[in-house]
């Protein structure tokens, strides 16, 4: 969507389940979504009518909230504070929406060691392919937490 792209099938998941049930989907057109016939295709909990109730409950704050907007405004909020705080072992900081990640330095070592004394110190992140720390706060998170993780991060990685 960012792109500019309208792919032919869409998967969700994640936020769908409003944090507390997994759930997931496959959203595509009428035309692709035929090739399915009744008992042609199976699930372990496909139509489960508890996780349908939490998914469109899910989907109605997602859109009476305008989560997606929250997300746009407060990621670049991260991420400039990101920016701000100059921290020499970063090489470069991207993301969309609250979906943000940290690529170090080489000098910096392995991510690992980084996200672990992050969550020594309060805050959950996840280390990928070595060098780069990804944040992926809640849709719900507000600026305050926002600073917060910006101390957290400051005080671990500077």
């Amino acid at each position: 969507m960012h792109e500019g792209i309208k792919p032919d099938i869409l998967l969700v998941g994640k936020a769908l389940g409003g944090g507390l049930m997994p759930v997931s989907a496959v959203l595509s057109s009428k035309e692709i979504m035929s090739v399915f016939t009744p008992g042609g295709h199976g699930s372990t909990f496909g139509g489960n009518p508890l996780a349908c109730a939490v998914g469109t409950a899910a989907l109605d704050v997602f859109i009476d909230e305008r989560l997606d907007q929250r997300a746009a405004e407060l990621g670049a909020y991260f991420m400039k504070r990101l920016k701000d705080l100059n921290i020499p072992l970063f090489k470069e900081i991207r993301g969309k929406g609250l979906l943000i990640a940290v690529e170090l330095k080489p000098e910096a070592g392995p991510a690992r060691k980084h996200t672990e004394a992050l969550m020594r110190n309060g805050l959950l992140a996840k280390e990928t392919h070595e060098t780069t720390i990804r944040f992926a706060p809640p849709l719900v998170i507000k600026k305050e937490e926002i600073d917060e993780a910006i101390g957290i991060i400051q005080k671990v990685l500077r």
